[in-house]
């Protein structure tokens, strides 16, 4: 088997990357054998989020001379000195027993929750007369009254037209209201409310897309602690009593916003639960409880849907968290309910991730030990939320064609894939789309410039602040490769992290890295920065901005994934004119064409092998093609501007998986 899969003479182009015209910045002595100093996580002063400086207060620094000391870099005074200490080795020892968690009657509700609870005698979910516990009653006078709402001043005049959306696809409505469907989101996240990656724009772009196709879209995520109440327009509507098992009932508050003044978002709030740092964890670890907070939410979901008079023809479940809602359907609103006959699909946009956490929570969601089995909840003597949903649901997604087959098969399907063979043709793969009212460059309000595929001027501008914002040498005809990523080993920098020092010290090239998780991916990062301070810039965190700023201002964009279920930034790169340079695996294998070298047509350079040497060689064979087939470039670069994936076309692919799933849960 070849070592890469890039083309022959990839070797001999490799060199001649290295030796290409120009006055290109003096290399350091080869790093190889240099051992690693260890060194602390650094963020350049002027990169921190609370430094104000301006983007010319990066001044370029001379490349260290040779030495074989370790090598440090000495933040400016002018910011605080960012310490952390390298992780010491632990003895291994045998892991303690998790004990059971047993459920907690909660009596943490909000101040806005506390106020209505007084008025919700008579109120109750179905109509039903229920009176709220007394001991929630008994913690309501110990928050203050939220100030009374004031009614809007009448008046005559009439309302003012709204100005037409943005035109991003060739959306066409359902043909009539009874081929409109009434469809139910329940997710973890929604941007711009919370993310941690692209569930959160997934939700987002789909739920838009199918309301613009005419149907009825609402979403259910928690109220965290994180989403700004105010900046995005949130109000109380009432309160809700959840059932769970052993009889406990959980008030809870629904509050309501609208997604881009389009589709209808319904957040649970619960305090004990949602209220947190963190969505998932906070810290490296998962919350221990969070079997209860989604299976929470998962009843909310459904008891929102009675209390609001919204009843879904389906309901689209959105990894684990949502997936427990499948099971509920078909055992706690099975028969005599007016959710009965709604079907259930879920998507899995990460497989990696299934919930897997203690049996105890079984009580919680009031279902007998007839569904711990291994073939629905049981995994190795706990609970696997996701795996759960794979058996309930009526029909099952994820997120490309390819990563739809790799699941089936025992590396991509991480132990699942027997219970997804098993489902045969029930599971498709659906691409993502993108939403490209927020990543075009034409009309992109964080870019310093904007451009098209006709004017590309704004594109070198681009290119120019990124340089001066990182601090890295102002050179427009040297590569500059970008990265946009959490620091996780799936994103394949292990990949990297061998690959990297190789390219910078032996072809002329630049770098820029935003992105965090990890330490030691961080700490590696910053090691390399203090190597090339010229040529490796590092941001250590996220900034909305700067990740628009590299799409826009790169040449070639980094994605080695060992596995990418479908991924979104190699197709914003596509957008913004920046060739992604990825593994061919997932979404990635389906959204880029590798360069084919004889003609200049692809939009990206790919490789098979997951390997630190084949990684270094797709490098060596962009960073050649830049400098020896510029003419390939420009040309890839306009394939690349003209793709499209709008979410109109994947919406128009959900529809009829969800009228196959209302069909067989009729048939059922």
């Amino acid at each position: 088997m070849a070592k890469s899969d890039a083309t022959t003479g990839i070797k001999g182009k490799v060199k001649k990357a290295a030796k290409a015209t120009g006055s290109k910045p003096a290399a350091p002595a080869p790093v190889e054998n240099q051992p690693w100093p260890e060194v602390k996580p650094l963020v350049p002063p002027l990169l921190r989020p609370e430094a104000a400086s301006p983007a010319s207060d990066f001044q370029p620094k001379a490349e260290p001379a040779p030495s074989k000391k370790k090598a440090t870099v000495a933040p400016k005074k002018t910011a605080p000195e960012m310490k952390a200490k390298a992780p010491s080795p632990k003895a291994k020892s045998a892991p303690a027993p998790v004990p059971a968690l047993q459920p907690i009657e909660s009596k943490m509700i909000s101040p806005k929750l506390a106020a209505t609870v007084k008025k919700a005698k008579g109120k109750g979910p179905l109509g039903k007369s229920v009176t709220p516990p007394a001991e929630i009653l008994a913690t309501v006078s110990d928050f203050p009254a939220p100030p009374a709402e004031k009614a809007a001043p009448k008046s005559s005049a009439k309302p003012k037209a709204k100005a037409a959306a943005p035109k991003v696809t060739t959306d066409k409505p359902a043909s009539s209201k009874k081929d409109a469907l009434k469809v139910l989101f329940v997710t973890s996240e929604c941007v711009p409310f919370a993310k941690t990656g692209g569930l959160g724009d997934a939700v987002a772009g789909l739920s838009k897309a199918l309301h613009r196709l005419g149907h009825e879209v609402r979403i259910v995520m928690p109220l965290y602690s994180a989403v700004d109440y105010n900046k995005h327009g949130l109000t109380f509507h009432n309160s809700a009593c959840i059932h769970m098992g052993h009889g406990e009932e959980n008030w809870v508050g629904i509050h309501k916003a609208k997604l881009d003044g389009e589709v209808e978002i319904w957040f649970v709030d619960h305090g004990r639960y949602y209220h947190r740092p963190g969505l998932y964890s906070d810290g490296p670890n998962d919350y221990n409880d969070n079997a209860y907070r989604y299976g929470l939410l998962c009843k909310a979901a459904m008891q929102f849907c009675k209390d609001l008079n919204f009843i879904p023809d389906v309901m689209h479940l959105h990894d684990w968290p949502a997936a427990p809602t499948a099971a509920f359907l078909k055992t706690w609103d099975a028969f005599a309910s007016p959710l009965s006959h709604t079907a259930s699909v879920l998507t899995i946009h990460n497989i990696g991730h299934q919930g897997k956490y203690h049996a105890g929570v079984m009580g919680y969601y009031g279902l007998g030990n007839e569904h711990f089995t291994s073939d629905k909840f049981e995994d190795f003597g706990g609970v696997n939320l996701l795996k759960a949903g794979v058996h309930f649901a009526d029909a099952i997604t994820t997120v490309s064609p390819t990563h739809a087959q790799e699941i089936l098969q025992p590396i991509g399907g991480q132990g699942l894939e027997g219970r997804l063979r098993d489902r045969g043709a029930d599971v498709s793969g659906i691409l993502n789309g993108v939403d490209y009212e927020h990543w075009s460059p034409a009309t992109d309000k964080l870019l310093p410039a904007n451009y098209s595929i006709t004017n590309l001027k704004g594109k070198a501008a681009c290119k120019a602040a990124l340089q001066a914002r990182f601090g890295l040498e102002a050179r427009p005809d040297v590569p500059l490769f970008g990265i946009v990523s959490r620091f996780a080993q799936q994103k394949g920098f292990d990949l990297l992290t061998g690959a990297l020092p190789r390219a910078l010290n032996g072809m002329s090239m630049q770098l820029v890295v935003l992105g965090t998780g990890d330490v030691h991916t961080e700490g590696f990062f910053n090691w390399l920065h203090s190597i090339y301070p010229q040529r490796a810039g590092v941001y250590i965190g996220f900034s909305n901005e700067l990740s628009h700023l590299i799409e826009a201002g790169s040449d070639f964009f980094l994605m080695p994934s060992l596995y990418e279920p479908c991924g979104l930034n190699q197709i914003y790169s596509l957008a913004y004119g920046t060739l992604p340079v990825v593994r061919a695996t997932g979404g990635l294998a389906d959204t880029v064409e590798k360069y084919d070298e004889a003609t200049g047509d692809g939009t990206g350079f790919m490789f098979d092998l997951p390997t630190a040497e084949a990684l270094h060689d797709v490098i060596g064979w962009a960073v050649s093609t830049w400098y020896d087939r510029p003419h390939h470039y420009k040309k890839m670069q306009q394939s690349a501007m003209k793709q499209e994936f709008p979410w109109s076309d994947s919406a128009q692919q959900y529809v009829e998986v969800y009228k196959k799933a209302i069909a067989k849960k009729k048939a059922a």
